[in-house]
């Protein structure tokens, strides 16, 4: 059997922009998605705890050391800039591995520097 685990987590993050006008996805500071484990193009679940808004996209890198949250195309209609949310990827894990699995989350401060990496 194998079960859908949380893989990383960058919470209570702030959306620093929007971009309605583009293509889609979430620019996210490179240097905060690489320490989340999140690849570029990688699909993510957003959560946006100031309106309850919840949908899906996938990760573009922004600059390295600007704290970016950017929403993108049909996602920026999805939150505002201030805006606290919780970005989310999930694996498939075979069952034989879930007790050594360990997702990796990060907590952000409000301007999206890490705080606390924590490895379950």
């Amino acid at each position: 059997m194998q079960r859908i685990m949380l893989k990383s987590k960058i919470h209570r993050a702030r959306i620093t922009k929007g971009n309605l006008n583009y293509e889609g996805s979430i620019t996210i500071d490179v240097s905060l998605a690489k320490e989340a484990n999140l690849k570029e193009f990688e699909r993510v679940d957003i959560y946006n705890v100031s309106n309850g808004e919840r949908f899906s996209t996938y990760v573009l890198y922004g600059e390295a050391g600007s704290g970016v949250i950017e929403l993108n195309g049909a996602a920026a209609r999805k939150g505002e800039v201030g805006d606290v949310i919780i970005i989310a990827s999930y694996a498939v894990v075979d069952e034989a591995e879930i007790d050594n699995f360990k997702p990796v989350i990060i907590l952000v401060d409000e301007k999206n520097r890490i705080k606390k990496i924590i490895k379950k």
